[in-house]
């Protein structure tokens, strides 16, 4: 890989020289910096872990050339040594070097990429490769990648490549092909219609060479999927299927089974209202470039989130992981503003949020009577398409008010219920279900136009797990500055000698493009969340410095 990126900057230097002795134009650079440091401190009250080198950090930095139809760049990474929580088993992320390098040329239906690169087919059901630096997932593709629109209205993408595993590449070698009309560009006639109609469909493959003793494995695993989306004035109705063959692996205990995934979205808004609805149905589409890979590496598709992604803490702490074995769900959200000058709006209106998720176990049933479900090297259990098992994996109820009272305060009140089935969404045994109430205030002061006050105070309770927890937060804007205090507590915990503050103050500056931020402060263990993806996160106790920057 470091024969590859020296030769690849080789030519993009000589690139950008040939261009401007040619035609005496240097062409546009751009691009961004971040760094997060830690240094961390012992706490055994919190079962903060000492490090060996004290101090931790992930950087890194991405540069863009562009000129004309061409462009290229590349991102320089350091992780010396990886902030914990991240993934890192054995040191594995650990290491400098340029991961990531491209180069782009494109004209009116055309367009070329080489190199490393991010795609998405539809809603993700059979690929999806993307970048979630708060989660430290990467699977970016290293290969080739075309797109082509042989007339306005149909788009094409073809790809093949191999996934990014941290500094060296999956075993598997991917191919895609993925095909989209929209038939009101397509057809004049539709042009201005109200009613917008487009169908897509995808195929995606894998390559991983079969290396098991036990079993004969398939080297080529094939899925495809199929999309509608419709679009009538104010209402969109979106829909995905996507079919995978048997795909044994470790994730399915190595079943023969075939696997499918249906997803389907509503959405209907005029002006103050917003009905979102939802389902979602999974069965067995694990799809990896590894047969052998676990947690997040090496996931060749997404399956989007059916619940919602709570950006208060305390809801937070109880967050859904997608179940790619199999669940079912389904989601319900309206939205609806009372009108400005009303009584109830007041002057600037106020917005009411009502949102219910849940999720469920597939129904399963054995094949025959000698055969246990999911027995390894069987066709693993039956069931039926879009079936619904008794257990429940999770559930939310949240309703949130946001109002603005008058050009100084703003006010958003939140209640969730929810209901968390431990050992399911956390892969252990012996936990009870987590059932929680939950109460948001959270109030910004606006002291004149550049400097505000945002306080915010919330409350978990519950019998289960950790018992109850409050936490309050004040934080002060000022030009170019920001200041902010914050306390966690776990004055519920069943056991009194381990009800910690998790206390945390900080300060940062921005001007222009760029941020730094210090803090100090203590960080509760848990699981971090976005898009049903999850990481553990472990408590840890130290000083963190956050430095970005674009240009």
């Amino acid at each position: 890989m470091k024969k590859i990126t020296t030769i690849f900057l080789s030519l993009f230097g000589l690139g950008i020289f040939s261009v401007y002795s040619q035609d005496n134009n240097y062409g546009q650079i751009n691009g961004n910096f971040q760094s997060d440091i830690q240094y961390y401190i012992e706490d055994e009250k919190i079962n903060a872990s000492a490090v060996e080198e004290k101090l931790l950090a992930n950087s890194w930095a991405n540069f863009t050339y562009s000129l004309g139809n061409f462009s290229a760049g590349f991102r320089y990474e350091g992780y010396m040594n990886s902030l914990l929580g991240y993934p890192n088993t054995g040191g594995i992320n650990d290491g400098v070097g340029i991961p990531y390098r491209w180069a782009m040329f494109t004209n009116d239906n055309l367009e070329i990429s080489v190199g490393n690169f991010y795609e998405q087919f539809g809603n993700g059901l059979v690929l999806r490769s993307y970048e979630e630096k708060m989660l430290g997932i990467d699977n970016a593709l290293d290969g080739f990648k075309i797109k082509y629109s042989p007339v306005s209205g149909i788009y094409m993408k073809g790809l093949i490549g191999k996934q990014r595993y941290y500094w060296e590449m999956g075993p598997g070698v991917i191919r895609g092909f993925d095909t989209e009309i929209q038939f009101n560009e397509l057809i004049q006639s539709f042009s201005e219609s109200s009613l917008r109609f487009s169908l897509g469909g995808s195929f995606v493959s894998k390559f991983q060479k079969e290396d098991n003793p036990i079993y004969v494995l398939p080297s080529n695993v094939g899925a495809g999927a199929g999309r509608i989306d419709i679009k009538f004035k104010g209402l969109n109705l979106l829909s995905e299927y996507a079919y995978k063959i048997n795909d044994p692996s470790a994730d399915n205990n190595f079943i023969y089974k075939p696997g499918q995934a249906f997803l389907i979205n509503a959405t209907y808004s005029q002006k103050g209202l917003g009905i979102v609805l939802g389902t979602k149905w999974v069965d067995n589409m694990s799809f990896r470039s590894d047969r052998n890979a676990s947690l997040t590496d090496l996931n060749i598709n997404l399956l989007p989130e059916i619940t919602r992604n709570h950006i208060y803490t305390l809801p937070a702490f109880y967050p859904y992981a997608s179940q790619p074995n199999g669940e079912w769900g389904a989601k319900a959200e309206i939205m609806y503003k009372i009108k400005k000058g009303s009584k109830i709006g007041g002057k600037y209106g106020t917005t009411i949020s009502l949102n219910y998720s849940r999720a469920h176990e597939i129904e399963r049933t054995q094949i025959n009577d000698t055969i246990p479900i999911s027995a390894s090297g069987t066709l693993g259990y039956n069931t039926k398409f879009f079936s619904i098992g008794d257990e429940l994996y999770f559930q939310d109820f949240n309703i949130e008010i946001s109002r603005k009272w008058n050009k100084k305060i703003y006010t958003n009140i939140s209640y969730v219920n929810l209901f968390y089935n431990y050992n399911i969404l956390r892969g252990v045994g012996g936990h009870d279900n987590v059932l929680a109430n939950i109460a948001i205030a959270d109030m910004t002061y606006k002291f004149t136009d550049v400097v505000a006050l945002k306080t915010e105070f919330q409350g978990m309770f519950t019998k289960q797990d950790e018992g109850n927890w409050g936490l309050g937060l004040l934080e002060l804007t000022i030009p170019s500055w920001f200041f902010t205090v914050f306390d966690n507590w776990n004055y519920g915990n069943p056991d009194p000698e381990k009800r910690p503050h998790y206390f945390s103050f900080g300060f940062g500056y921005v001007h222009g493009g760029s941020r730094i931020q210090l803090t100090y402060g203590k960080q509760r263990a848990g699981v971090m969340c976005i898009g049903g993806v999850c990481r553990n996160v472990p408590a840890s106790n130290g000083v963190s410095l956050s430095i970005s920057s674009t240009f």
